[in-house]
């Protein structure tokens, strides 16, 4: 039986960019919503497609404005890195918690930008948003690609919010690798299958209908609360416009 929309969630599942801050600057009234869901026994899981900053960075962040997230946080890098074996070598074209995430896999890491030239196989090129995209990052992504390697996106969100307005995104990023190579992107994030995979493994025992998704995109975090066959919330703090036509409960 579905939730009824009075009924109190166990889990409220929450994004972080355009919902609980922009660009680390907490939106008005997200800290308090949060501690008051806490408050009535609502556990609240934060899941981001952020892949640029740590699992650390994003526990102290929280922190910092005054919401304990450690145990609390799914990121899109954590997401990749589901589809990674150890004995891999993987091309990594993206920032600090994608690299992260893919060395503690066990796999020999290589950073597209710390490493010119670009030298020999892969089994992956791993990407995410990361400032020093260029030609020669999308030449050795293209190279790696061609040469048989996997391609992998952490997520497909076009765009980031910042409290200046959005910049692009990740999934620019992957797109533009995609149409170099021919080659569609194994997509692991937000709102796709091994992040939903992810977010059960840590609720367990929680029923779906018992979970509420808030984000600030019909396209990825509604679609995920889809993926997931729960209930979607959305805010209209980040990339959504005011009136836009969305599937919301």
């Amino acid at each position: 039986m579905g939730m009824n929309k009075t009924q109190v969630p166990r889990v409220v599942l929450c994004d972080l960019d355009g919902v609980v801050w922009l660009a680390h600057r907490p939106i008005a009234g997200s800290v308090e919503a949060i501690a008051q869901l806490r408050q009535a026994g609502v556990r609240v899981l934060f899941v981001t497609n952020n892949s640029f900053s740590t699992l650390d960075e994003q526990h102290q962040a929280l922190g910092a404005i005054g919401v304990p997230a450690t145990g609390d946080v799914v990121t899109s890098a954590m997401s990749a890195v589901t589809a990674i074996k150890p004995s891999w070598r993987v091309l990594v074209c993206g920032g600090r918690g994608l690299i992260e995430e893919v060395r503690a896999t066990g796999a020999e890491t290589v950073v597209v930008y710390e490493n010119r030239p670009v030298s020999g196989s892969f089994d992956a090129v791993v990407v995410g948003f990361h400032r020093e995209f260029d030609f020669q990052v999308l030449a050795d992504a293209l190279t790696a690609v061609r040469g048989g390697a996997l391609l992998i996106g952490s997520n497909y969100d076009p765009t980031y919010p910042t409290p200046d307005g959005p910049i692009p995104g990740g999934g620019s990023i992957v797109a533009a690798i995609e149409k170099a190579t021919g080659v569609t992107a194994l997509i692991t994030g937000k709102p796709c299958a091994p992040m939903a995979g992810l977010v059960r493994d840590m609720c367990p025992g929680v029923d779906l209908a018992d979970m509420v998704m808030v984000g600030d995109r019909d396209d990825t975090d509604g679609a995920f609360a889809r993926t997931l066959g729960c209930r979607f919330a959305l805010v209209l703090s980040g990339v959504t416009p005011d009136g836009k036509d969305v599937a919301a409960d």
